[in-house]
């Protein structure tokens, strides 16, 4: 292989787990036993949608019973403002003492009180009604019930009944180390473009690739001093609602382009001793290997950074058999390729 620049594209892959944007646990408010449900495991269900019912009749009966504590503080006070009408002409003719009309006074004032602690009791009575419908709190999918009907619920805590999750967007949680953190934005800076910028690219679990492209959305401001990791969030349509949350996936990051690179197979690289040669065929046609610096990977191909220039001819094929400075017959892949055809070919003896 002659080697020649050329135009590389970088990308680097992240491993992470996707999550919605909203998991919303659908929990009992009041303690009841569950009479109706109201949905089919495993759907998109709307806000406000009534997915359990719980028994009434109890908070039917404390509602009637706050009713009527209101309307008794409700007639006591009529009363109390009646004995304040009555006694204040005869106070101003001096026919009563001054202590009968404060006294009045101060009843219209407990009568006042009175109303509305029995005005906040139907209230609450009322609150507690209108838990008995247990209704969606976001538009979403909903998974599996955790009662059943007849479960007494909401007893000492709330009971966890279903749960909800919103699915377009997706959300793509990571975390990456701070040398990959740093070396990304290194890359990206030749570029003149920030990493929030930078297309992604998600692989799913069966090897194929989203349709959508996506975005970082979040960047955490610090470092995990625990594991030295800094986490990422990224963004994907999800409009078939095909990406479920708690999934394993990859993110291929576009970096942009790195230009004049001197890109070799993998494969033609020696690694001895910790350093990394190529094997050279010289202008006199003898093999000779050559340390170089290996800049980082490119697939099935690598980046050389120093030790090659344009021009120079590597061994690909064969290395395993390269001598320093033995004489080697070098073939061009295009050649070696029409000598395996004609021999495969050529008819046996």
């Amino acid at each position: 292989m002659e080697l020649a620049t050329s135009e590389v594209p970088l990308s680097a892959t992240l491993i992470g787990q996707l999550d919605s944007p909203q998991n919303v646990e659908v929990r009992a408010r009041v303690e009841a036993f569950v009479e109706e449900m109201r949905f089919t495991e495993g759907v998109e269900v709307s806000k406000g949608d009534i997915l359990f019912v719980l028994d009434k009749k109890p908070f039917i009966e404390r509602l009637a019973a706050a009713n009527g504590a209101l309307s008794e503080a409700q007639a006591a006070l009529k009363k109390y403002e009646a004995d304040v009408a009555r006694l204040q002409p005869l106070f101003e003719k001096r026919a009563i003492p001054k202590q009968d009309l404060d006294n009045a006074l101060a009843s219209v004032d407990v009568g006042k009180a009175n109303v509305a602690t029995a005005q906040s009791r139907v209230e609450s009575a009322q609150l507690d009604l209108g838990y008995c419908d247990v209704r969606a709190p976001i538009s979403g999918l909903i998974g599996a019930k955790q009662v059943s009907i007849g479960d007494l619920v909401g007893k000492g805590q709330p009971t966890l009944l279903a749960t909800m999750s919103t699915l377009d967007p997706i959300w793509f949680y990571c975390s990456v180390s701070e040398v990959e953190y740093m070396q990304a934005q290194s890359k990206v800076a030749s570029s003149g473009k920030a990493i929030a910028s930078l297309p992604l690219t998600l692989l799913l679990a069966n090897g194929q690739e989203h349709p959508d492209q996506g975005k970082f959305v979040f960047i955490d401001r610090a470092v995990d001093v625990k594991t030295g990791t800094l986490r990422v969030r990224a963004e994907f349509p999800n409009k078939e609602k095909l990406l479920r949350p708690g999934m394993f996936a990859r993110v291929r990051v576009n970096l942009g382009t790195r230009r004049n690179c001197l890109e070799v197979p993998e494969r033609a690289v020696v690694e001895l001793q910790g350093r990394s040669f190529l094997w050279v065929v010289g202008e006199d046609g003898k093999a000779g290997q050559r340390a170089v610096k290996v800049a980082e990977r490119n697939g099935s191909n690598v980046i050389i950074e120093d030790g090659v220039k344009p021009g120079d001819r590597i061994i690909v094929e064969g290395v395993q058999k390269a001598r320093e400075g033995a004489p080697v017959t070098a073939m061009t892949a295009a050649q070696f390729a029409a000598m395996k055809s004609a021999a495969a070919a050529k008819p046996a003896p």
